[in-house]
């Protein structure tokens, strides 16, 4: 069965809103996250219902559209809230969408926002954009953002900061790329919601570990 014109019209409302975003956020990781969340949503036993995968798909393909990080203008922040006016979705599954979007990101996490933490759709959708920073790819991810802004690779001087607030977080003025690993990366797989989220995390979060490991041996000239 081929997609259906509203997943269709998504895709091409995150190719031409996320065009100007470094690797690290493109459409290639929405994408992936709507793929991963979809594969949870199976494990998770939420296929069954259509209103719960259109939601699903539809706040993981469109989640990160208007992130404060590449905002160029504030109306971009209404952009996914007119598409799905637009195009005509249920109340109630356009509501869900929003508060999923709104509330999944990692600094809102540590601002306290919980409400919509009892929708099922947003602990898969939120584990799979988490999913999608940690490993592999949240490694290359990592570094890609890191470069982008130019910050410096680490700096043993710089250490990682504790106890963030949500305003901490956000300001990333003397944050080496390294030490994001430990003020978020790390901490990611104890933030799972699911438990087929957490399973998987398992894995990246020991590859992220052994590279870890290997990073500073190589930096400090022991291996």
């Amino acid at each position: 069965m081929g997609k259906s014109e509203i997943i269709v019209k998504a895709e091409e409302l995150v190719e031409f809103a996320m065009k100007g975003n470094d690797a690290s956020h493109d459409a290639a990781h929405a994408f992936r996250v709507r793929d991963l969340a979809l594969s949870l949503s199976a494990e998770e036993g939420l296929s069954n219902s259509p209103d719960s995968i259109l939601t699903v798909e539809l706040a993981a393909l469109l989640h990160d559209i208007g992130d404060y990080k590449y905002m160029r203008d504030p109306s971009e922040g209404k952009i996914v809230e007119e598409f799905l006016i637009k195009e005509g979705v249920d109340e109630g599954i356009k509501t869900r969408i929003l508060n999923i979007i709104k509330g999944m990101g990692f600094k809102e996490e540590i601002g306290g926002v919980t409400e919509t933490n009892n929708c099922p759709e947003f602990g898969v959708v939120q584990d799979a954009d988490r999913l999608d920073a940690i490993g592999a790819i949240g490694i290359a991810r990592c570094f890609t953002f890191g470069g982008s802004r130019n910050r410096v690779l680490h700096d043993p001087k710089i250490k990682p900061r504790s106890d963030l607030s949500k305003e901490k977080y956000m300001n990333k003025d003397e944050q080496t790329t390294l030490n994001h690993f430990h003020e978020k990366l790390l901490k990611l797989k104890e933030l799972m919601k699911t438990k087929a989220g957490q399973k998987r995390a398992e894995r990246r979060h020991k590859f992220m570990e052994e590279f870890l490991e290997e990073f500073y041996q190589e930096w400090d000239g022991r291996a």
